[in-house]
């Protein structure tokens, strides 16, 4: 990976997996990370079950999004440590992107590019 260049890694997985993956990547030198509880759906079934008599259809599972921006490390590694972390074997267990970042800015410093992440 070029010295300019800043990726950001988006990863979706299950939220009973995020100790794990926090874990995986503060081993892997990438400890800086954004989550947000989100819900979604994929190749993962749509539970049903039954509520005052009525049965509903429950398809949006609850998730947890792991967005982390990296320059100094490789986003293969942090790619590699998500997914071994994350990995249950069983539908459900997420999906990671990794997208190009134009820029960067560090509000405290005014600091830009890499040396900003």
């Amino acid at each position: 990976m070029s010295d300019d260049e800043i990726k950001m890694v988006v990863a979706v997985v299950r939220p009973d997996k995020l100790g794990d993956v926090k874990q995986a990547l503060a081993e892997a030198g990438a400890p800086s990370l954004t989550v947000t509880n989100v819900s979604g759906r994929g190749s993962q079934p749509a539970k049903t079950g039954q509520w005052r008599g009525e049965e509903y259809v429950v398809d949006l599972h609850q998730k947890v999004k792991i967005e982390c921006v990296v320059s100094e490390i490789p986003a293969q590694d942090v790619v590699d440590a998500i997914a071994d972390a994350a990995q249950t074997g069983e539908p459900g267990d997420g999906k990671i992107f990794v997208l190009p970042v134009e820029d960067a800015v560090q509000v405290r410093t005014g600091d830009s590019g890499p040396g900003a992440v």
